[in-house]
């Protein structure tokens, strides 16, 4: 589930400049650079061949500029955010998203005959929020419904969460979050999150 869930996220990297989805339509915007990620992968022989470090480059550079990082983090803390200071919610925010790409950055090395379908999607132009319904098809299993959940604002579109077969990213990470703070506080989570982004970083250099 994880590295479906994490090619899914991948797979909406940020190829389209920024001034475009101001007048881009989501689903249009999911359905163009899900494709021209797709033609990426499929050409680059160090994805296909699992270097790690090259995924991380294409993610940092393509992906980041689309995901609102902060709000997927103070969804996934919950109520807890508010009692964290700025620096704290800072750090938080850094840290669960380095963990999100740590932990993903294989996902595209994944990839071989995968099909992506885009499905119908409601909204109007005035919508300011939006889910936009893909499912991942693939030989010998069932079809995974991804929807990705986009909020507009004075940057554009950006997706703020994915939810995979009814599960959210954001919140499935909620109540291990919620049970970390309880344990150890605010400063706890941010050091747990960050020990396991040194431990990733190690893995992935012995890989």
């Amino acid at each position: 589930m994880k590295k479906l869930l994490a090619l899914c996220c991948f797979l909406f990297a940020g190829l389209l400049p920024a001034a475009m989805a101001d007048v881009t339509a989501p689903d249009v915007l999911v359905r163009d650079v899900t494709n021209e990620v797709l033609e990426i992968v499929r050409r680059d022989k160090a994805i296909q061949s699992g270097d790690t470090q090259r995924v991380i480059e294409l993610v940092d550079a393509r992906v980041l500029p689309h995901f609102d990082f902060r709000r997927m983090t103070m969804l996934a803390v919950g109520r807890d955010w508010r009692e964290a200071s700025p620096e704290q919610q800072a750090r938080l925010t850094e840290a669960f998203r380095t963990l999100l790409v740590r932990t993903y950055s294989n996902a595209l090395t994944q990839y071989r005959d995968q099909v992506i379908a885009f499905l119908p999607s409601r909204f109007t132009p005035a919508d300011t929020r939006v889910q936009i319904r893909t499912e991942v098809r693939q030989s010998g299993a069932q079809p995974i419904g991804i929807d990705y959940m986009l909020e507009k604002g004075a940057q554009g579109w950006k997706v703020f969460d994915v939810v995979v077969a009814g599960v959210s990213l954001v919140t499935n990470y909620r109540s291990s979050f919620a049970q970390e703070i309880r344990s150890s506080g605010i400063d706890g989570l941010i050091a747990s999150l960050e020990a396991r982004n040194r431990a990733l970083v190690d893995e992935q250099k012995r890989s």
